[in-house]
């Protein structure tokens, strides 16, 4: 397999009406458009110790209010709507500003989760979920004598 490198501009290309070139790229990568064309799904951190899962997700900016956490069956599915209005008048003319904010990020549990074990807090943008485990997966530790 051979990687080939594409330049990103043609050659050339400004010579002939830099004016609409220039347009163009400041269209395109203007932060303002590409923000709401880029899909915002937070990222996870995921780890497991001896007694449970901890599943971090950063989402900063929300209330404890605005999550929703669901367990059906083996799944679990954290997600978040949120909408928000704002509106500014002056004098000659009026400015109103929708937001809105959801996604919906959903994992597989495996057998070994105790499903009454699950606890969830909000802090500092991250938001903590604590599944623990059944009491029979926990493995024992004990010594093993050779003989």
């Amino acid at each position: 397999m051979a990687l080939i490198k594409f330049p990103t501009k043609a050659v050339n290309t400004d010579v002939v009406n830099p004016f609409i070139n220039s347009i163009f790229d400041n269209l395109f990568n203007d932060s303002f458009i590409t923000d709401r064309l880029v899909t915002r799904i937070p990222a996870v951190n995921i780890t497991e110790t001896e007694r449970e899962f901890l599943v971090e997700l950063a989402a900063p900016g929300l209330q404890k209010s605005d999550f929703k956490i669901n367990v059906d069956k083996n799944i679990i599915s954290i997600s978040v709507e949120k909408s928000e209005e704002r509106t500014t008048e002056d004098k000659l003319y009026s400015k109103k500003e929708f937001s809105y904010n959801s996604f919906t990020r959903s994992f597989t549990l495996p057998e070994i989760v105790d499903h009454n074990n699950i606890e969830a807090t909000y802090e500092n943008g991250i938001l903590k979920v604590k599944i623990g485990k059944k009491e029979e997966a926990v493995v024992a530790k004990r010594l093993i004598e050779v003989k």
